[in-house]
């Protein structure tokens, strides 16, 4: 796939750039034990990921993926989630490797890079500053930041506003089904990791790497 014409890149947040399902798992199983609910295996947690913190506390709470809480009890769980989470954002949270390198690698192609994640903004942003990613990035969107969120295209179609590009030299990299389809419905490149938190054979991207670093040799103009 030709990437040479691309001006900006996204990034989708967890699964994609760093690895929080320990520290999400420990909120979560902490977010249980408060509520009288038995811990879940952080495998089942890794499984409810990636429509933001509301749809986890849902899912946590019901170890369902389409299942809702009760009104009551979602807020209890909440409530206590977030002042959890936010105050054990990077304990055992890590950036994949090739990341921070491949990062850099971008931004010396003088390639904008923004953050579109449906993490909370008030969340994701202190978590890229402890991970020492946040100066990487010209722009930051959580899932809260805009009305809508991944899959939707506004996320990337106001990325696209903000840096001046047309939609189709935006690449969304991501690891998840909602990354590609905001692509799709943005007209955007879907670029897929192989070691995120879904199987990317099954996302249906343009193209699919294995390191972040790879995209430097697909986005420099000779």
């Amino acid at each position: 796939m030709n990437l040479k014409h691309i001006k900006a890149v996204a990034f989708d947040l967890d699964g994609t750039l760093v690895d929080s399902i320990p520290d999400l798992a420990d909120a979560a199983n902490a977010m249980r034990e408060h509520l009288g609910l038995p811990p879940l295996d952080p495998e089942r947690i890794k499984s409810h990921v990636g429509d933001g913190i509301a749809s986890l506390v849902h899912r946590a709470i019901t170890d369902e993926h389409h299942a809702e809480a009760d009104g009551p009890l979602w807020e209890r769980g909440y409530r206590f989630f977030v002042q959890r989470y936010s105050e054990r954002l990077a304990v055992r949270t890590t950036v994949y490797p090739g990341v921070l390198d491949g990062l850099a690698l971008l931004r010396a192609l003088k390639l904008p890079l923004v953050m579109v994640t449906n993490k909370s903004e008030r969340l994701a942003v202190p978590l890229a500053e402890q991970l020492g990613l946040r100066d990487l990035f010209s722009l930051i969107l959580g899932g809260d930041t805009l009305p809508e969120k991944k899959p939707s295209a506004l996320p990337l179609l106001h990325c696209c506003q903000v840096l001046g590009i047309q939609p189709q030299e935006l690449a969304m990299v991501g690891d998840s089904a909602n990354d590609v389809a905001a692509a799709r419905a943005a007209g955007s490149a879907a670029i897929a990791v192989s070691y995120g938190y879904a199987d990317a054979s099954t996302l249906g991207a343009d193209l699919t790497v294995n390191s972040v670093a790879e995209l430097y040799d697909l986005m420099k103009n000779d």
